[in-house]
């Protein structure tokens, strides 16, 4: 089951994971306030990002496709990481940041795509789309984090098929969802999803979420061989970062 941490990575470790977060809030410095603030508070807390780092979880030479990319976090990190690297600064111990070939968002929320293109436009790309009616581009990585929830659970199953179907040989979805089954903190992953979703959009919007075995058995139906990654540092509430192959 998943791993409920409270103590941020970034505040327990060396200085160069803090240089690592330094790099990676950097592009959004000449945004809004909220863009900065957001970065910061969420690569600072959210375990996910140096999960898919120090496991080396995106391969090297990757299409990677992120669905629901919010204001671009991801892409940020890993091109920080990949700089940190060039630069002799990264911990021997982790395995090299991959250099990507190409990185697309998608986001249904005009403005955060207006905000990683202003971050990060020149080393990536992004669109405005609802990745519940998209048709998704081939891809070796596709990535979705607190996403599939704000989407009703056909379409969760949709969204999971035409992934499958992006995805190249041997490609990867790297999937975070919520446990409903996890109790206490899952009703604190819940009110949060429902607050932050509300800062975005200024709208409320039902989550439909299922325990974690009805997730692993979606991903099973759909063909998918899915093994869970342990999220060892920051706030991880009740989500499972789960890593699904095709059979």
């Amino acid at each position: 089951m998943p791993q409920y941490q409270r103590l941020s990575y970034f505040t327990t470790t060396s200085s160069i994971a803090k240089t690592l977060l330094s790099s990676a809030v950097a592009p959004y410095r000449a945004a809004d306030r909220y863009a900065r603030f957001f970065a910061r508070v969420k690569l600072s807390l959210d375990p996910a990002f140096v999960t898919l780092l120090k496991q080396g979880l995106v391969p090297d030479g990757a299409r990677l496709l992120d669905l629901g990319c919010g204001q671009g976090l991801l892409a940020s990190i890993l091109f920080a990481a990949r700089e940190m690297h060039r630069e002799g600064c990264w911990p021997e111990a982790w395995p090299t940041p991959p250099m990507l070939a190409a990185f697309h968002g998608i986001d249904s929320v005009p403005l955060d795509i207006e905000r990683a293109k202003h971050a990060l436009s020149r080393r990536a790309s992004f669109e405005v789309a609802a990745i519940s009616h998209k048709e998704f581009e081939q891809s070796d990585v596709i990535v979705i984090l607190d996403v599939l929830h704000y989407m009703d659970y056909q379409a969760q199953e949709d969204v999971l098929r035409r992934v499958s179907a992006a995805l190249t040989a041997g490609g990867r979805l790297i999937l975070r969802v919520g446990d409903a089954d996890g109790g206490f903190w899952f009703k604190c992953s819940y009110w949060y999803d429902r607050m932050i979703w509300f800062l975005r959009v200024r709208e409320d919007n039902p989550l439909y979420c299922r325990p974690l075995h009805e997730w692993l058995a979606v991903l099973e139906n759909l063909g998918f061989d899915t093994r869970m990654v342990p999220l060892d540092h920051g706030i991880s509430l009740a989500n499972a970062l789960l890593v699904s192959t095709r059979a």
